[in-house]
C-alpha cells in the first residue's frame, strides 16, 4: 500500500468503475445501480493532493483504494457544495473516510482492513478525534466489522434525481 500520487487517477477511475458496475446492482435496483456507478466512481483528486488517499497495487495495477479527508465533503456524487472545501476542525469534527473501492478478485484480504487502519492514523496523527462516512449499501459489512457505527440511515439523492439508501458511519479514534 501507499499514497496515491495524480497519475493514478485513470487506474483509480477505473476501479472504482469496475467495483461499481460489479457491486452496486447486488443491493440496488438497476437504475440506482447505473446512477450510482455513474456518480459515485469519479476519484476526488483533491484527497490525492492532500496525501491522504491510498492504494494497493498488484503487478502495477490498482486493485483497492481509500481515503480520509480533512474536508467538509462526505461523498462524491454530492453535487458541489459551497463548503466541499473547508477544512474540518479536528477538535469538533470528524474526518471524513472517502472512496473505498476494492477489486471483485481482491476482497477479502484485508486490502479495505489496511486502508482504514491508514485513515485512523492518519486521521489520528492530524488531531481528529473521529472518522465518520457516508456507506453505500454494499460497503456496510466492512464498516461494521471495523467497527463504525450507524448513526443513521438515509437516502443520497444523486445529480440525475435517483435516491441511493445511504448509511452514515461514526468511528471513535
Amino acid at each position: 500500500m501507499r499514497l496515491a500520487v495524480v497519475d493514478d487517477v485513470p487506474q483509480i477511475g477505473k476501479l472504482m468503475r469496475v467495483s461499481g458496475t460489479e457491486l452496486f446492482p447486488r443491493f440496488y435496483t438497476e437504475r440506482q445501480a447505473a446512477s450510482a456507478a455513474a456518480y459515485l466512481t469519479e476519484p476526488d483528486v483533491t484527497l490525492i493532493q492532500d496525501g491522504t488517499y491510498f492504494v494497493h497495487e498488484v503487478d502495477e495495477v490498482v486493485v483497492a483504494c481509500g481515503g480520509w479527508s480533512k474536508r467538509n465533503k462526505l461523498y462524491t456524487g454530492s453535487g458541489a457544495q459551497a463548503d466541499d472545501g473547508r477544512l474540518l476542525d479536528p477538535a469538533t469534527e470528524p474526518a471524513r473516510v472517502r472512496a473505498m473501492f476494492v477489486h471483485a478478485d481482491w476482497t477479502r484480504r484485508g486490502l479495505a482492513r489496511a486502508i482504514l487502519d491508514a485513515c485512523a492514523q492518519g486521521a489520528r496523527d492530524a488531531g481528529f478525534r473521529s472518522l465518520s462516512l457516508m456507506a453505500t449499501l454494499p460497503g456496510v459489512p466492512l464498516y461494521r466489522s471495523y467497527g463504525f457505527e450507524e448513526t443513521r440511515q438515509t437516502w443520497v439523492a444523486l445529480p440525475d434525481g435517483v435516491r441511493l439508501e445511504g448509511i452514515e458511519m461514526t468511528y471513535e479514534l
